[in-house]
């Protein structure tokens, strides 16, 4: 593992204690290229699709899938950021969420959504954004698109894009970045 990825996964998350690499930059780039044509498959119009990634760990691969998207039909393709932070179920917990930015531009009322988050864990973050998209209008689809998908769902949410299926145990913990995934251990802050 190179010391810049490393690096990139300990930004990602301090208390995150890398294994091994799973994933290299590279495939996720054929990851996310892959995805990009899968979504063009499945819409009627991607001139109707707006690509939302979720703060903080999908909005670097929501804005990657956005450019691929355009690069793949030469049309621009919108893209924005939603933070869930105060949807979500878990604030009697943790009273204090730390708020991102949230920048979506236009209204997604009868718009293709396309959610993308890094890692696909309970769905609770994807419950949160189903509830903080209804704030910037009615989609007239939602979909998901995810980078790793490590299973144990407690909540009926399955993604409609998935870059890796890597099953995990409940110790395990995934960092997901434009420069690749990693698995490990979460330690101690």
């Amino acid at each position: 593992m190179d010391v810049s990825s490393l690096r990139d996964a300990r930004l990602r998350d301090p208390t995150f204690v890398p294994r091994s690499q799973l994933l290299s930059a590279d495939d996720v780039a054929r990851a996310l290229r892959r995805m990009a044509h899968e979504v063009i498959e499945h819409v009627r119009d991607v001139d109707q699709v707006v690509v939302v990634g979720l703060q903080t760990g999908g909005v670097d691969f929501a804005r990657r899938l956005a450019d691929g998207l355009t690069e793949i039909t030469g049309r621009a393709v919108r893209w924005g950021s939603l933070d869930v932070a105060f949807y979500r179920d878990d604030l009697a917990r943790n009273p204090a969420p730390i708020p991102a930015t949230t920048r979506i531009d236009h209204d997604l009322t009868n718009q293709t959504v396309v959610i993308v988050d890094d890692v696909l864990f309970t769905g609770r973050t994807v419950r949160a954004a189903l509830n903080a998209l209804t704030d910037w209008g009615r989609p007239r689809v939602v979909q998901l698109a995810v980078i790793v998908d490590r299973g144990h769902r407690e909540l009926p949410i399955r993604p409609d894009y998935v870059g890796k299926n890597l099953p995990t145990s409940l110790d395990e913990a995934i960092v997901a970045t434009l420069a690749g995934v990693w698995i490990g251990t979460k330690g101690r802050a």
